[in-house]
């Protein structure tokens, strides 16, 4: 079988939304084509005014590569947030918190993305001084309008767009976890599980099954008949007292390894991705294809 890591990464993503519905694909496409027009809006706004331009230039020098590599990091993990959202048909968006960024944040990682793709596209063409880069920016923008705008697409061609946003993000991620840095990788410490998520966990009474007595794994001590205990979302019960402690420190349940939301940026691309590669298994294990 093929390791995770040796799969492209649009194979992952194509195999995951053949599971999708038409009525989960049709939510996709509207909720990413107005997000797309939203980033060209912002992408337009940079370059049709060189002191904004300027500022936000001057700002993505300023970063370090950390927080450069955090920006594209948060970049993806608001994109996860949404993709696994259709994924699972939830009914409530993901928190603003994980999906939204500030203005001047958000200009940033389009800029990077876009000087990115540039360079990629013609390696030489940032070697002229920053000061003539939004010309030559434009200049790209010139020859392949088409590239950058949603007029006239198709589903399927807003759905390629949105694929291949999240490739290149991943690609970087995974690029920038391989050389360290600092921003994780396989010795990264476990991560408490986010404080919005264990607010909104649901107490429940403690009932025996049909086997006797319950115990909560942590403590060992029997969870009485009748008393408020902390549910968790793969349906394992524990005594609150014991409970918070534990996710204060890790954002997996202690029965199954389940794993919760965290706060860590990091932590939360790579719980994301872990979600939608099973999903993609899935898929193909059961030959599912109804992407169109």
């Amino acid at each position: 079988m093929e390791k995770l890591d040796q799969i492209p990464l649009e194979t992952i993503l194509m195999a995951t939304l053949s599971t999708f519905t038409s009525h989960q694909l049709s939510d996709l496409t509207l909720y990413f084509s107005s997000l797309h027009h939203r980033h060209h809006r912002r992408i337009f706004s940079l370059l049709s005014s060189p002191m904004l331009f300027s500022l936000t230039l001057h700002h993505l020098h300023s970063l370090s590569l950390h927080n450069k590599s955090l920006l594209i990091a948060k970049h993806l993990l608001s994109k996860l947030a949404i993709f696994t959202h259709f994924m699972h048909n939830d009914t409530i968006l993901p928190p603003p918190s994980t999906t939204s960024m500030k203005h001047r944040d958000l200009d940033a990682v389009l800029l990077l993305l876009l000087l990115c793709e540039l360079r990629q596209h013609d390696p030489k063409a940032l070697d002229l001084p920053p000061s003539r880069w939004r010309v030559v920016i434009c200049q790209y923008i010139a020859k392949d309008a088409l590239k950058f705008s949603s007029i006239s697409c198709s589903n399927r061609e807003v759905i390629m767009k949105f694929i291949d946003m999240l490739a290149k993000c991943k690609n970087f991620f995974d690029a920038m976890i391989h050389a360290g840095n600092g921003i994780g990788g396989k010795d990264r410490k476990e991560v408490a599980t986010s404080i919005a998520i264990v607010v909104a966990l649901p107490s429940v009474e403690a009932s025996n099954d049909n086997d006797g007595r319950k115990e909560c794994v942590i403590c060992k001590e029997e969870m009485k008949e009748g008393r408020d205990v902390c549910k968790l979302p793969c349906h394992h019960t524990f005594h609150w007292i014991c409970i918070l402690p534990w996710l204060k420190k890790r954002n997996t349940c202690p029965c199954c390894r389940f794993q919760l939301p965290s706060d860590d940026v990091f932590a939360e691309i790579q719980r994301l991705w872990e979600v939608v590669a099973k999903m993609s298994d899935s898929a193909k294990f059961l030959g599912i294809s109804n992407c169109n």
